[in-house]
């Protein structure tokens, strides 16, 4: 329909066009003209039917929920969630009539006529909004209306939308960690989470069930996080600043164009595929090179895991260092070449100091991608949370724990779910002030070099 009004509507402004004596004397071309009264068509009845989406599971829950009988009216949350689903799956035949209340099985009738009728009726006010939208645009069409001008505005305040979506979309996920986090930090003290040594988040699920009280102190997450991502950025550093150091400065061009891609594959191998070859390949002949030596090696260690993320880490650092690299003027090069300075000299004197901030940025996002890494944890360095320091051993990240934790039958309002967003929301804060460092190093360099 809204195809059919900018046909419609660019027609008639080239019907005023031909009366006028041209194009040019419309005050804006006939596309502009088409696109209002397309908008005009489209944008009401899209905004009507997002809005009676959004509201349309609330209203008919709302309307189940009054016909309901006292008797089985839900008294909390969750007896509300429960009787929902179950409404919800007699109505999809998942769940058999055969011993349900009838009242229930009254709603789930109910259910599936008013989610029938809310469709038909949503329709017919989408379909009648956007031919009453398309016609008004149409029929105040005038060979003066400043059609651009409006179109423009339109279309500005669509693209302030998209450029505001991750703002919001960051708040959002922020404010939802903090206000779970907070309901977790009222169960648990913060001094307990974050200096804690012990983590075994088991809990009860009942309060007449046997269980463990749970520990949350959550030293030995960190310290293995650190652990590991240490390991892999001592293996991906060097190794990509070099590699990214000989491709832009030594490396020919044949060789370039095949080495930098090949290199970049490694970027685009799944994380599993990654965990495949820690479990079965590294970590196997980690633990038998150790036990040869005499050395004390578990079959899923720290070490195995850290030194296949940082093969995965390589090419982001690479490629960035590389990027960074290559964008220095070649006016510095040619400066250090002319005072005597050698090749090597004018990397290490020029090159690399006029590229740090850029490196630096490269190297900073690395290590976020290593401490949200999940996968090869999982696979390799297994899920013991232990307070040690040691490579060799078992360790577990934060990631680790918090897909744990969110997998289960425990109650999401108790301690042991609750602590997977206080987890994240350390994660969070740890990633935020990587990207602060990073913008302060970038802000420092980059003045010294302009």
């Amino acid at each position: 329909m809204s195809t059919l009004a900018y046909v419609f509507g660019r027609r008639r402004s080239r019907q005023f066009a031909r009366q006028l004596g041209g194009v040019r004397n419309l005050h804006s071309l006939p596309s502009y003209y088409g696109m209002r009264v397309a908008l005009w068509c489209g944008l009401p009845s899209a905004l009507l039917l997002f809005l009676c989406l959004a509201l349309e599971e609330t209203i008919i829950s709302n309307m189940l929920l009054a016909a309901i009988p006292g008797e089985i009216r839900p008294n909390s949350v969750a007896e509300y969630n429960l009787l929902m689903n179950k409404i919800e799956n007699l109505a999809s035949g998942a769940l058999s009539t055969e011993g349900v209340k009838p009242a229930l099985i009254d709603a789930s009738t109910a259910l599936m006529y008013l989610r029938d009728t809310s469709q038909r009726l949503v329709t017919a006010l989408a379909l009648l909004v956007a031919g009453g939208g398309g016609f008004w645009g149409w029929w105040r069409m005038s060979a003066q209306l400043r059609a651009r001008q409006q179109v423009e505005k339109v279309l500005k305040t669509f693209l302030l939308l998209c450029a505001s979506l991750a703002i919001f979309t960051t708040l959002g996920i922020l404010l939802s960690v903090v206000f779970e986090s907070l309901r977790f930090f009222q169960q648990v003290p913060v001094s307990e989470f974050l200096f804690g040594l012990e983590w075994s988040p088991q809990t009860a699920i009942r309060a007449d069930q046997a269980g463990g009280s749970g520990s949350f102190g959550a030293v030995p997450l960190f310290l293995g996080t650190l652990l590991i991502s240490l390991i892999a950025m001592t293996v991906a550093v060097p190794a990509g600043l070099m590699s990214a150091i000989y491709l832009a400065e030594y490396a020919g061009s044949k060789v370039r164009s095949l080495a930098k891609p090949t290199l970049e594959i490694l970027a685009g191998v799944p994380t599993v595929v990654y965990g495949y070859f820690a479990a079965l390949t590294v970590a196997p002949f980690i633990r038998d090179t150790g036990t040869s030596m005499g050395l004390a090696v578990t079959s899923e260690s720290a070490l195995a895991a850290g030194l296949v993320m940082g093969i995965m880490i390589i090419p982001f650092i690479s490629s960035l260092a590389d990027d960074v690299i290559n964008a220095v003027p070649q006016i510095l090069r040619d400066g250090s070449l002319a005072l005597g300075a050698t090749h090597s000299e004018t990397i290490k004197q020029v090159i690399i100091p006029a590229a740090l901030p850029g490196i630096v940025g490269g190297v900073l996002l690395a290590v976020s991608r290593a401490i949200g890494e999940t996968m090869i944890v999982v696979m390799a360095a297994g899920m013991a949370a232990k307070l040690t320091v040691n490579p060799l051993d078992t360790v577990t990240t934060v990631t680790v724990q918090i897909v744990t934790l969110l997998v289960g039958d425990q109650e999401f309002d108790s301690a042991k779910t609750l602590s997977a967003f206080a987890l994240g929301l350390m994660l969070f804060l740890v990633t935020l002030a990587l990207n602060f460092v990073a913008l302060r190093v970038v802000k420092k360099y980059r003045e010294q070099y302009e």
